[in-house]
């Protein structure tokens, strides 16, 4: 049956070159064509989990799902929200095992399509060959917001990759787990934007620990001078920090 339904995470876990490029969680995972109505989860319906590019694969996280409720405004209605699930990738090693798990070699990837989808929801097609046969599934992205690039400009950057015309640059490495940098880096691995409130609660909950709130503000700035976070300061004054991308100019979470 192989990777995809038996475990991710011992696939990936010797591939120290594999490096996470972007992510979008809360994606509609369902199948294409004919296929809509037969190949989804375990053949019927459709899956919401998280989609994550890396420099080798497309894969389809679910497992471990958080349920939350987020501002999605449209023109008809400028408070609406939508409630989405998603599984938190914060490295490769965090994968969890799940039969609804997808694994796909850029390099077996046979058609691209990156398009608006229904309701005018960006959505990227996918076709690929896995075991002489083939497969194909679309993937719906439901949050969408004031975002220069959405889930229909991965098409272009996957076939750079897979043409190997794609620049990834490398990043300084992480800080080491011991210090406050290092515990900020791996709660910030999912690729998220994330206040610095909400970076102190991931990291007390994740490693047990009391933080003080200035204290989180001195290791985000010292991470943005390592080039490892990118910062945006609202009208507010409040700073958001996200993980800087490998892609460079081509950042598919802008």
């Amino acid at each position: 049956m192989g990777a995809n339904f038996i475990s991710l995470r011992r696939e990936l876990a010797g591939q120290s070159d594999e490096v996470i490029l972007a992510q979008e969680q809360g994606v509609i995972r369902r199948g294409v064509g004919a296929k809509k109505a037969l190949e989804g989860d375990f053949g019927v319906g459709e899956v919401e989990g998280t989609l994550v590019l890396t420099n080798q694969r497309l894969l389809f996280v679910c497992g471990n799902e958080e349920e939350v409720e987020l501002p999605e405004p449209t023109g008809f209605n400028p408070f609406g929200k939508v409630t989405v699930l998603f599984s938190d990738v914060e490295d490769l090693r965090s994968v969890p095992e799940n039969p609804r798990n997808l694994s796909i070699d850029i390099a077996a990837i046979s058609s691209l399509k990156g398009r608006r989808g229904e309701l005018a929801k960006p959505a990227l097609e996918v076709g690929w060959r896995e075991g002489g046969s083939a497969r194909s599934f679309e993937f719906i992205q439901q949050l969408t917001g004031k975002r220069a690039r959405n889930l229909n400009d991965w098409a272009a950057v996957i076939e750079r990759l897979k043409a190997g015309k794609q620049q990834v640059v490398r990043l300084p490495p992480s800080p080491s787990l011991d210090t406050l940098e290092g515990k900020v880096m791996s709660v910030m691995g999912d690729m998220q934007e994330k206040g610095e409130f909400e970076i102190e609660g991931e990291v007390e909950r994740g490693f047990k620990v009391d933080l003080d709130p200035d204290q989180v503000e001195e290791s985000c700035g010292k991470l943005v001078s390592m080039g490892l976070l990118d910062v945006r300061e609202d009208v507010g004054g409040d700073k958001f920090y996200q993980k800087r991308s490998s892609l460079g100019q081509d950042d598919l979470s802008s």
